[in-house]
């Protein structure tokens, strides 16, 4: 995160780098979405999302391409690489968690749409783990990376 004129700066964007984001200024807070609509937007158990509240937008590479979820919401992501970038609604916009390039700066305060939770997500934490590339039998190994870096770059790709 950078310090600019007294306001906290963060930025992100797609996993391809065609649609990056500058926020200024201090985002409300980060929270994690159950309900089934966000399940299914985000192709996962749950949707989480950074209100963005007083803070100050900025699409700085591309603009995310739009689905009308709902009468009152309408969803943000990439058309190059489809990650989901933000949810948007009359009173407020709220960005894809992830999708910032220092995601564990913004930790999550609450859950919505818990009537949809998955029974299983309490538990994930306890489930056990490896670090990437250490399956037994791993492809990761000869993976090369075509994903932005996480941080501004001048262009994309390189």
């Amino acid at each position: 995160m950078d310090e600019v004129a007294d306001h906290q700066v963060r930025t992100g964007g797609c996993q391809c780098g065609a649609v990056r984001f500058r926020l200024e200024g201090a985002p409300d807070a980060a929270s994690i979405c159950h309900c089934r609509m966000c399940q299914k937007a985000f192709g996962g158990y749950f949707a989480p999302l950074v209100e963005i509240g007083g803070a100050r937008l900025e699409w700085t590479r591309g603009a995310p391409a739009y689905f009308q979820s709902s009468k009152v919401v309408r969803r943000g992501f990439c058309a190059a690489c489809g990650t989901p970038l933000s949810y948007e609604w009359p009173d407020g916009i709220a960005l894809a968690h992830g999708a910032f390039d220092d995601p564990a700066a913004l930790p999550p305060s609450i859950q919505y749409g818990t009537e949809s939770k998955l029974p299983f997500t309490d538990h994930l934490a306890a489930l056990p783990g490896r670090p990437t590339g250490q399956e037994p039998g791993s492809y990761l190994a000869r993976v090369v990376s075509r994903q932005h870096p996480d941080h501004d770059t001048a262009e994309w790709p390189p």
